[in-house]
């Protein structure tokens, strides 16, 4: 018999955060929090480490054009220590 374990373990980190995002303090504050959410789920369903990835990438930001920006999404990343090493 089939079952949805996979499906409500996916779902788990949502319904355990539910009550905190009540108090996002702000629509603005929700707004963000939503935002980051998807970021992190983006990069888990791309097999990237969260952290990694938002720190490599708000590291590197600063220094990137526009046109440049879109090689930093999480199917296209590749981390600056991989970068160098593949340059050497």
């Amino acid at each position: 018999m089939p079952d949805n374990n996979a499906a409500e373990r996916a779902l788990r980190g949502i319904a355990l955060g539910r009550k905190s995002w009540l108090f996002a303090g702000s629509e603005r504050g929700g707004d963000r929090a939503a935002f980051m959410y998807s970021l992190i789920v983006t990069a888990k369903m791309n097999d990237i480490d969260p952290q990694a990835w938002l720190a490599d990438v708000l590291a590197r930001l600063p220094e990137m054009t526009a046109s440049q920006v879109p090689d930093l999404l999480p199917w296209h990343w590749r981390s600056a220590s991989s970068e160098d090493r593949r340059a050497a």
